[in-house]
């Protein structure tokens, strides 16, 4: 006879994938399982968020743009998480920015009703997807056009569908990412659009300065967005219904856009929109740097101290110290970003004692592999297989999309809540 089949009990709900809780998890269930993180009741590696800092944050970037009066759909891919979707939500956001169709829908299926896709949307399927949810009339929706064969591609399946799609169009610049280079193209996606007064509008202009370094051209890119806008508006162009949309500013000069754009009055109804992301988590690499100049450099910034904090960590065991001057860490590139910077050490607790301390100067990832980091130390250290280590990191948006789930943790390290991603 066959030996019976082994049934195995679930798993305990810890570790990067949190076993039960992969269906979600609310705060007040969160806070009941009663993890702490120093206790050892999570495994690690995981990626953390400190509470204190992310409501610092929501309130900060939320303070900063009603005082040059415009809105904030924060960029939603850094997380993709709708729970912190909804709290940006809440804190006051007018929407939330993606970058793709699946992104989109993963937003809509979790609530949010108002999305500003900057990206083109191309091809059927992805046209599909969003038509499925433009039949939802609580849904406001507008994305990216820059070339007239997708824009008559998009009047031909909206029309099809019965929907009316609201585009922006974007402008660029000479080598950079998408958008219309010239007057010439710009005047030939705005002609193609008119073709399609029943399934297109015309709802606006986007930029995205992330693809210029110096801040004088980023002006004259902000203010040739202004010009065009108040041509469109003034040649008729745009559609007569609802608020015309002038967009831009991803996380690093979003100052100068609010700057630029603040005050415009074109004689209708107008959202101005701000598009920053990894504001929430903040970093300690490419935008602390961003924050720096931020702080220093604009009047409300400065009233506004202190700036934005990192809040985002990944913590992960010593797993072997096989030769002087050498530990390696159990965290690696499908763990952490490293395109930006690799992770740097911030703290360091051995299980057991009261609290964590800072981790020693001379500690320093000098290279990562899958699973692993290698962390140059000096002989003498006091460090010990099985010490946890907190890492602070660049580039959160190659963070978050490693984990399914992110603790957020309160400033005695307790698990209040977890948010999930979906990536």
């Amino acid at each position: 006879m066959a030996d019976a089949p082994v049934s195995y009990p679930p798993l305990d709900p810890v570790g990067k994938g949190l076993g039960a809780l992969s269906s979600g998890c609310m705060a007040a269930q969160a806070a009941g399982l009663g993890w702490n993180l120093l206790a050892e009741d999570v495994s690690l590696p995981a990626a953390v968020l400190y509470e204190s800092r992310v409501r610092h944050n929501l309130s900060w970037m939320q303070a900063f743009m009603q005082a040059y009066g415009v809105q904030l759909a924060p960029h939603g891919k850094t997380t993709m998480s709708p729970a912190l979707f909804h709290r940006q939500l809440a804190g006051g956001a007018w929407g939330i920015t993606l970058a793709t169709a699946p992104q989109v829908n993963a937003a809509y299926r979790h609530g949010v009703r108002r999305i500003l896709m900057a990206n083109q949307l191309v091809g059927r399927a992805n046209m599909a997807l969003i038509a499925e949810m433009l039949a939802d009339p609580g849904f406001e929706f507008c994305c990216l056009v820059d070339d007239p064969a997708n824009v008559a591609a998009l009047g031909r399946f909206f029309a099809e569908s019965g929907r009316t799609l609201r585009v922006l169009v974007e402008l660029g610049v000479p080598g950079g990412r998408t958008g219309v280079r010239d007057d010439a193209a710009l005047q030939s996606v705005v002609d193609e659009a008119a073709r399609w007064p029943q399934s297109l509008a015309l709802a606006g202009v986007e930029v995205y300065e992330g693809v210029l370094s110096e801040e004088a051209a980023i002006r004259d890119f902000l203010r040739r967005a202004v010009s065009t806008l108040r041509g469109l508006q003034t040649q008729g162009r745009l559609a007569p219904d609802g608020a015309a949309i002038l967009t831009g500013a991803g996380s690093a000069w979003f100052d100068v856009v609010a700057q630029e754009f603040s005050g415009l009055d074109i004689g209708r109804p107008l959202d101005i929109v701000l598009r920053p992301g990894c504001y929430l988590s903040h970093d300690v690499g490419i935008y602390r740097g961003a924050a720096e100049r931020i702080g220093r450099d604009n009047d409300v910034a400065r009233d506004m101290a202190p700036g934005l904090l990192p809040a985002l960590q990944v913590w992960a065991y010593v797993q072997s110290l096989p030769e002087p001057g050498r530990a390696i860490i159990g965290m690696g590139k499908r763990d952490a970003a490293f395109d930006a910077g690799l992770p740097v050490p911030s703290r360091h607790y051995r299980p057991g004692a009261l609290a964590p301390g800072q981790a020693p100067a001379g500690w320093e990832i000098t290279a990562m592999m899958d699973q692993h980091a290698f962390m140059r130390i000096a002989p003498g250290d006091d460090i010990r297989v099985g010490d946890m280590i907190a890492f602070d990191i660049s580039h959160p948006c190659l963070t978050f999309d490693k984990w399914k789930q992110v603790l957020l943790v309160d400033d005695d390290y307790r698990v209040i809540d977890i948010a999930q991603t979906f990536f």
